[in-house]
C-alpha cells in the first residue's frame, strides 16, 4: 500500500539506497536534492490555479523530507533522518552531514541523492538535470577517501567543464533498439551531474580530483 504512494523520485531514491541495508538493519540516512519533489509540487499548483481542492496525501509527500519519511515507514526505521535542499555540490554536502553521524556513534550511514527531470514549464529555469538519477551510498569510518574543503583560488574560473558524456538521443529507433555490436546512429554530449561524476572516477581509478562549485571547492584523495 505504502509503496504505490511513492513518485517516480521516491522510488529512485528508496530502490538504490534498499539493497545497501540488511533486513531488519537499522541506520540514519542523509538524503539529497536540489529540486525535490518538482513535479509532484507542480501538480499541486496546477489544482490550486483550477481552483480544485488538493489531495492531503499529495501534499504531505511533495515536502522535501517526504522521500526520508517513506523511507522510515517502508523500513519500520526510527533512527534519524536528515533531509538536505543542496546545490551544485549537494554530494560533498551530504557526504560532511553523514560524517557528523559518524562521529556521533552510529557504524553506518546511507548517503542518497535523487534528481527527476521538472515538469516542460520549469525547464528555462531548471538546466542542471539531463536525465533522472539517484545515487545511494553506504558509508563507514575508514582511511580510503578524504575530502577537503577549499577556498576558490583568486583567477581561477568558479566552475570548470563538467565531465561530458555521449548518450543515444532520445526518440531515434536505431539508437534505442540497437543490439550490443550496433553502433547507435546519433548522439549527444551532456554535462554528467556531480553525484554520477563520483561514480565515474571510481570506475577510472581516479586517485585525485577536484569539484568546484562558484563559492566553494572540494577536492577528493583517494588513498588506499
Amino acid at each position: 500500500m505504502q509503496r504505490r504512494r511513492l513518485s517516480p523520485l521516491a522510488r529512485m531514491a528508496v530502490g538504490s539506497a534498499w539493497p545497501l541495508t540488511r533486513d531488519g538493519e537499522t541506520l540514519p540516512m542523509v538524503y539529497a536534492s536540489h529540486h525535490g519533489e518538482t513535479t509532484r509540487g507542480y501538480e499541486l499548483l496546477h489544482t490550486l490555479a483550477q481552483d480544485q481542492p488538493l489531495s492531503p496525501t499529495s501534499f504531505s509527500l511533495s515536502v522535501h523530507n517526504a522521500c526520508a519519511g517513506m523511507w522510515s515507514i517502508l523500513r519500520h526505521d526510527t533512527t534519524e533522518t536528515v533531509a538536505l535542499s543542496v546545490q551544485g555540490d549537494g554530494l560533498e554536502s551530504a557526504i560532511v552531514e553523514a560524517s557528523l553521524l559518524l562521529a556521533a556513534g552510529h557504524c553506518a550511514v546511507l548517503v542518497v541523492l535523487a534528481e527527476e527531470q521538472p515538469p516542460a514549464s520549469y525547464t528555462a529555469w531548471i538546466d542542471d538535470i539531463p536525465f533522472p538519477y539517484a545515487l545511494a551510498l553506504r558509508l563507514t569510518e575508514g582511511q580510503d577517501f578524504q575530502l577537503k574543503l577549499l577556498a576558490p583560488m583568486a583567477g581561477e574560473p568558479a566552475t570548470p567543464a563538467a565531465a561530458r558524456v555521449s548518450i543515444p538521443v532520445a526518440g531515434d529507433p536505431a539508437a534505442l533498439t540497437a543490439g550490443a555490436h550496433a553502433t547507435p546512429t546519433a548522439s549527444e554530449s551532456i554535462a554528467l551531474p556531480n553525484p554520477l561524476n563520483l561514480l565515474r572516477h571510481l570506475a577510472l581509478g581516479s586517485r585525485a580530483w577536484t569539484h568546484s562549485h562558484p563559492r566553494r571547492q572540494w577536492r577528493w584523495q583517494h588513498s588506499s
